[in-house]
């Protein structure tokens, strides 16, 4: 206990990403929390977009999710893809940031409890192919995954459950159709893994949807795995301008 007392003296809490002080380790200040575009209130049942109606309705469709069939069963985001959030994911993915992942991962567990997904819930990552990897040295959506799993009682984490077995082209650019059809059976069950998400409520773990093709490729493959049910989950939702 003194120990702690003397490195938090030396070190107190900082805000992760501007490094202003807070009341805890791995938090944002004020600032940097208040330009969050939570995605609270009127949200879309599918992904977590904003969406006209009630705050407390439970089956909005936003227009994206009412033109495209969602294999899932809900969706959620913690927050509009913008502000500090966005700052948070890109540091996270290309800046080595880890620390960014326990920041989210109260947020994540928040929005988390307001999904149905029982009460043994198996939490899956988004994988990343072997090549990309190597490269990066980390998978961020496992990260996520990681921070929010240990914030849910009974719930397993399943890191490797999924595979993504074809390194695809980069998604930045393509259109809606273009980036299923490049997802399109690049995700399978792990073969010898997989086999902790049969018969589970099952939740996936993203950091940002934009079309959802990426997502749907993991929750087809959770399906084929014996997943009862799916749901998803993200840090940012990529929201059009309205």
């Amino acid at each position: 206990m003194l120990l702690e007392s003397v490195v938090r003296t030396i070190y107190p809490p900082a805000c992760v990403l501007c490094g202003h002080p807070t009341e805890a380790d791995f938090g944002l200040c004020g600032t940097c929390w208040s330009d969050a575009d939570f995605l609270d209130g009127a949200v879309c049942m599918g992904c977590g977009a904003p969406v006209p109606g009630p705050s407390d309705a439970a089956d909005l469709v936003c227009e994206d999710c009412h033109r495209i069939a969602r294999p899932w069963h809900r969706g959620r985001a913690v927050a509009r893809y913008s502000g500090s959030v966005r700052k948070m994911i890109l540091s996270l993915k290309h800046g080595d940031r880890a620390e960014m992942a326990r920041a989210a991962g109260p947020m994540l567990a928040r929005v988390a409890a307001a999904l149905p997904v029982g009460d043994a819930p198996a939490i899956v990552p988004v994988p990343l192919h072997w090549t990309r990897m190597l490269k990066r040295r980390f998978n961020q959506s496992a990260l996520l995954a990681q921070a929010m799993a240990g914030r849910l009682p009974g719930a397993v984490y399943a890191p490797d459950a999924l595979v993504r077995v074809r390194r695809t082209v980069s998604l930045e650019g393509q259109g809606r159709d273009e980036r299923f059809a490049t997802l399109q059976d690049a995700i399978r069950p792990h073969p010898r893994q997989a086999g902790v998400l049969a018969g589970r409520s099952v939740l996936i773990v993203d950091d940002v949807m934009t079309s959802g093709a990426t997502l749907a490729a993991a929750t087809e493959a959770a399906h084929a795995a014996g997943a009862t049910q799916v749901c998803v989950l993200v840090l940012a939702r990529v929201v059009k301008d309205t």
